[in-house]
């Protein structure tokens, strides 16, 4: 097949997917067509905004199909309208087969994991609440079952001790880009050669929709998973916790491998440059940055300087 014989419909929706459209248009990859979210109501003025890759889209002149439901056959056929020989999903919403099956090539998603751990709404979080090292991304055919097709190829992204979700997510973005640079190149010619997930012996780890409650941090757990937790938060939705009977988020901090306050939960400070709170098996975490209800994001130098804690240890 030759490059320009391959009809493309992308499909994203948030920041997360514009360097992927962004390299399929510079790199001269066929795009027919985009297919992004609704204009949503934001600000003050509950003026509509358009998603990031509808932004993009719109810069290169590409046709955008905004649906609300999916399976509106008014909708599906004019999908089927543009003749696409492949579908991109780059953070999508779920897909009806009847969408997903319909270009001859199939429908490729690009994944924030190295499948088959992490399948679900947020791999990034998850692999940095767990503690891994590494991380990757993963361009794999859709089929019926959420992130469970076939793989095509998979590029390896190292997890920095300094990462949080903010700068692990730059990372895969871009590296989400790369690799569906290559798996499209090796579709046009004829190269592909797609392959069952493996079912590793130890148990799949799985990345859930986060929620506010998920959020929440247990001081019960030792300091190097509540450090972990932390950063796999940061900078949204972010980790909170309630002091004082106010909820602090918290941004990042940095592990104590002794405390020995009254119990899980407990803190102290000198009211100047340190807020310590007590976590499992005599560890600590001390916090660097934090934001009080109400309140802008703060160092916890600048905080102490207009907050006193009156229950500290």
């Amino acid at each position: 097949m030759r490059k320009e014989d391959l009809r493309i419909i992308f499909m994203g929706t948030p920041d997360f997917a514009v360097p992927a459209l962004q390299a399929l248009v510079e790199n001269g990859w066929n795009v027919v067509a985009v297919i992004t979210a609704p204009d949503k109501p934001a600000g003050r003025g509950l003026k509509l905004v358009h998603s990031p890759v509808k932004e993009l889209a719109l810069q290169h002149n590409l046709p955008v199909l905004q649906p609300t439901n999916l399976k509106d056959l008014t909708f599906q056929e004019e999908l089927r309208s543009y003749n696409a020989s492949l579908q991109v999903i780059v953070a999508f919403r779920m897909l009806p087969e009847a969408v997903w099956n319909m270009p001859p090539l199939g429908s490729l998603n690009i994944h924030a994991s190295l499948l088959p751990h992490y399948r679900g709404a947020a791999p990034i979080n998850w692999a940095l609440i767990h503690g891994d090292q590494e991380t990757g991304v993963t361009s794999f055919f859709l089929q019926h079952e959420i992130d469970t097709g076939d793989i095509i190829l998979q590029k390896k992204v190292a997890i920095a001790p300094e990462d949080n979700f903010g700068t692990l997510y730059e990372k895969l973005k871009h590296a989400g880009a790369e690799l569906l640079l290559e798996t499209t190149q090796a579709i046009v010619e004829d190269r592909v050669q797609p392959y069952p997930q493996p079912q590793p012996e130890e148990p799949l780890r799985m990345a859930p929709k986060i929620f506010k409650q998920t959020c929440q941090i247990d001081w019960n757990q030792p300091a190097r998973q509540v450090h972990n937790f932390v950063r796999g938060l940061s900078p949204y939705p972010a980790a909170w916790t309630v002091l004082e009977e106010k909820q602090f988020k918290i941004f990042s901090g940095h592990v104590l491998e002794k405390s020995s306050l009254s119990a899980p939960g407990a803190y102290s400070t000198d009211g100047k440059t340190y807020l310590h709170l007590q976590c499992g098996e005599n560890t600590g975490f001390a916090v660097e940055e934090l934001q009080m209800e109400g309140k802008k994001r703060m160092k916890i130098q600048d905080f102490l300087r207009g907050f006193t804690f009156q229950q500290a240890v």
